[in-house]
């Protein structure tokens, strides 16, 4: 005579699963970064080829819309660079001012306007419609901002600046041209083009 044994229902304790969840969900939120918003967001053309650009002694030239963005690595190179373009241009930064202008993203405001670009909070900066960085033959702007980051970078970091060309894949080949040109003025004949990555299969 076979005898049943009851089945009893298993349960299994599942606080310390959601413990390590919340620990793991709290720890990722503090640790994580906001992604600050591109003052001129472009959609870069697509490439099979992936390259990094370096973390340092890089300045990026964004072109989108007919404008021109400035943007560069380093807060000290920042900092140096934006005085270089005060004595240039007779503006005079407060410490307070260069500061603040280390920790931004790209700009595209002429040298005369940077004060008030400054003074705004980062969110006040992406809506605030910068004009880009004047790059006419009367008033090349962008010329100097290249010149002096490059002073800047070579005084502080001993080394050459790297340029990286980011362009809309919609902008017309003139706007493009006219920065290579400058770049090319300047005996900046190698520089990087900044691409989104696509799958090889297509």
């Amino acid at each position: 005579m076979a005898v049943k044994t009851q089945k009893k229902a298993t349960s299994i304790d599942m606080t310390a699963m959601c413990d390590v969840a919340f620990l793991l969900l709290t720890f990722f939120i503090l640790t994580a970064t906001a992604k600050i918003p591109e003052a001129l967001p472009v959609d870069t053309p697509q490439s099979t080829v992936q390259t990094k650009l370096p973390e340092s002694d890089l300045a990026t030239l964004t072109i989108g819309k007919g404008k021109v963005f400035f943007d560069l690595k380093g807060r000290e190179v920042r900092k140096r660079t934006l005085e270089l373009m005060g004595q240039k241009y007779g503006v005079e930064f407060t410490d307070d001012e260069k500061s603040k202008f280390a920790l931004m993203e790209g700009i595209g405001v002429p040298i005369l306007n940077l004060k008030q670009l400054i003074a705004m909070k980062t969110a006040e900066r992406s809506k605030a419609g910068q004009p880009g960085v004047p790059k006419d033959s009367l008033d090349n702007q962008l010329a100097e901002w290249v010149q002096n980051a490059r002073i800047a970078n070579i005084e502080l970091n001993d080394k050459e600046l790297q340029i990286a060309i980011k362009g809309d894949a919609k902008e017309e080949y003139p706007s493009i041209r006219k920065v290579m040109d400058i770049l090319q003025d300047q005996k900046i004949n190698s520089f990087s083009l900044v691409t989104g990555l696509r799958g090889k299969n297509f």
